[in-house]
């Protein structure tokens, strides 16, 4: 299926399912998706094999930081609303070097321009042993990170993880945050001959009792919205899904529902 991958370092506003009116950031390199996961229902396609070697087409913080100036005073003259900035785009965005940096002067740039504008990092939580990304996501409005799974498994077949990955690490340095929202999304098919089902009771169930010990904030249910690259993948439909979210609701979790 079709994919796509964000062409400019600032884009949208777009009507985020989960966000509102939101301003993506865009840290990664445009030209291919950047990311140590390879989830297979990632919108914006499959990760190559050495992409790391795209590490030099990363915009530096300061081109980041006047982009993102420029577009909030043009958006500001022309009364435009923002709800929120958000670190998105071609692929894990605390992969960029200098991330903690960028996020120090988002937080300066929104405090002047649009002071009511929430700043947000959706994140794979990879790189959140590393002490200067965990103070940065510390700092954010929203500290979005992903939990599809707690089965190692399931992770592997379906994030698809590269490098020295350690799913029970992550999960420990999950506890460290006080600004937790998890982001789960969930949908079933088939994946090189395989079933890939994060929807069963066994899957729920142990990502509950994960969940309920790191104490999020907020947890965001959500499902496949748009085009896939790997095919015989299916989201799942409204009123799973609320199924699914009112057993977080009644184990005293805030949950918010996206199909």
């Amino acid at each position: 299926m079709a994919t796509f991958l964000f062409g400019e370092i600032i884009f949208g506003p777009v009507n985020s399912r989960r966000l509102g009116k939101s301003l993506g950031i865009n840290l990664l390199p445009v030209s291919a998706k950047y990311c140590n996961f390879n989830c297979i229902y990632c919108e914006c396609g499959l990760t190559r094999k050495g992409y790391g070697r795209l590490r030099k087409e990363m915009p530096a913080a300061g081109e980041i930081v006047t982009s993102l100036e420029k577009v909030l005073n043009d958006f500001r003259e022309n009364n435009k609303i923002i709800d929120t900035i958000t670190f998105a785009g071609n692929g894990e965005p605390t992969l960029h070097p200098e991330f903690p940096e960028i996020v120090d002067s988002t937080i300066l740039l929104r405090n002047k321009l649009y002071p009511d504008a929430k700043i947000a990092v959706l994140s794979n939580a990879t790189m959140i042993s590393k002490v200067s990304v965990h103070q940065a996501l510390s700092k954010v409005d929203y500290n979005i990170l992903k939990l599809d799974s707690v089965n190692e498994d399931t992770v592997r077949m379906v994030n698809c993880p590269s490098g020295n990955f350690n799913l029970s690490r992550i999960i420990e340095e999950l506890r460290n945050f006080n600004n937790l929202t998890i982001q789960s999304l969930f949908f079933r098919g088939e994946y090189k001959g395989r079933i890939v089902d994060n929807t069963t009771n066994q899957e729920i169930d142990s990502l509950l009792e994960t969940v309920v010990t790191l104490k999020p904030e907020h947890v965001m249910i959500y499902t496949i919205s748009r085009d896939t690259p790997v095919k015989n993948l299916s989201n799942i439909g409204i009123d799973e899904l609320e199924r699914i979210a009112e057993k977080f609701r009644n184990r005293g979790l805030k949950v918010s529902v996206s199909s």
